[in-house]
């Protein structure tokens, strides 16, 4: 009977080891197509053509590396899972936050673009070639974009289609007022440069508004990451003065359940705190 039950046993843990090897290599799978996919599309926004297989090769190789160094410093493996899952996941973030910096300073830029396009329109020119001129004194990346677009209709791309190639890749609010208004000239005519410069103002003081908010609430962005980061700084010292008292935190099973229990509520609590002080205007 006792070897019936430890047959039965290793079989059951002998399928659920399948199991979860096989679900394990489809979540691998996946996670890599996306990663390739993704890290591919936001790269090209960029104008920063790489192959994506070398990108996860050297996304793979930083997570070994971020796992070995928590765990020779360390020497508790969850601690170099964890380091190794960040570091799987932070070059995804960056590139997340590389594009909204990259959208901020596009609007940025619009307001200047639309004032010289207007003045272009009033000397006589005309908007295709107000916006060649603009573009090659313009920073990037609104020289980037708007050379992009200049480029794919000397290829025969149609005006409108180009604008809606442009606001699939920057669309914001601001690039869709403007692409619009741009549009709607383009078909019906009218007075373009008065339009563009009543629209060159109310971005200028959208942005002004949103600074007022950004300045308004740092304080409560910073207090975010203060709250994040001071139960770490007090779990360091308090090691670092009792490593005998603190061994239970690290080194047993209740000691991770806690630690599982105080990432949640912090991460919760950085998120509301974000949440609350991001304005929508």
């Amino acid at each position: 009977m006792v070897m019936v039950s430890i047959l039965c046993l290793s079989l059951a843990v002998g399928v659920a080891c399948w199991f979860g090897q096989r679900w394990a290599a489809g979540a691998y799978a996946r996670y890599r197509n996306a990663f390739k996919k993704e890290a591919s599309e936001r790269l090209s926004e960029f104008f920063v053509f790489l192959d994506p297989a070398q990108l996860w090769v050297a996304n793979l190789a930083l997570c070994s590396a971020a796992a070995l160094i928590a765990y020779v410093v360390s020497g508790q493996l969850w601690l170099a899972g964890a380091a190794g899952a960040i570091a799987l996941i932070a070059p995804q973030y960056g590139i997340r936050q590389l594009r909204h910096r990259r959208l901020r300073e596009f609007d940025a830029q619009l307001p200047d673009l639309l004032l010289a396009l207007s003045g272009a329109l009033r000397a006589g020119a005309g908007i295709q070639a107000g916006l060649r001129l603009i573009v090659q004194q313009s920073p990037a990346p609104l020289a980037q974009e708007f050379g992009l677009m200049l480029r794919q209709q000397r290829m025969g791309v149609p005006f409108e289609q180009a604008l809606a190639g442009l606001y699939q890749r920057m669309p914001t609010e601001a690039a869709g007022l403007v692409i619009s208004s741009l549009k709607i000239a383009s078909q019906t005519g009218g007075n373009l440069a008065e339009t563009l410069d009543r629209i060159a103002a109310t971005l200028r003081a959208r942005l002004h508004l949103l600074g007022r908010i950004h300045a308004l609430t740092s304080q409560g962005r910073l207090q975010a990451w203060i709250m994040a980061c001071l139960p770490l700084i007090l779990a360091a010292i308090l090691h670092y003065i009792d490593p005998d008292s603190m061994r239970a935190l690290w080194g047993t099973p209740a000691g991770w359940l806690v630690l599982g229990i105080i990432a949640v509520l912090e991460t919760a609590g950085i998120l509301a705190i974000r949440h609350i002080v991001r304005i929508q205007v």
